[in-house]
């Protein structure tokens, strides 16, 4: 079985990160720094809470593996933050 993707997408006021099946073409779960439980003061603190929210959001659906699309963003910064965030919470890639 392949494993989902985490999918990692930023504009200038918002970093969304979903987890998709590309086989079923299905997003299984979805989070934003947008949402009202995300309440960092820098946009860093920000992605390092929607990390763990979306490694939360994919272990209730019993995904523990996942690939790390980053969407050609650079791997530094706000990324960065996401992903170690995510690893820190339980997610594996």
């Amino acid at each position: 079985m392949s494993r989902p993707r985490l999918s990692v997408y930023k504009t200038n006021t918002k970093i969304i990160a979903q987890i998709i099946d590309d086989k079923e073409a299905k997003t299984l779960c979805y989070a934003t720094t947008a949402d009202k439980d995300i309440a960092g003061k820098t946009p860093t603190e920000k992605a390092e809470q929607l990390g763990e929210k979306i490694a939360k959001l994919a272990k209730d659906k019993g995904i523990e593996q996942i690939v790390f699309d980053r969407s050609g963003f650079a791997y530094a910064g706000k990324v960065k933050a996401l992903a170690d965030a995510a690893r820190k919470a339980g997610l594996k890639f």
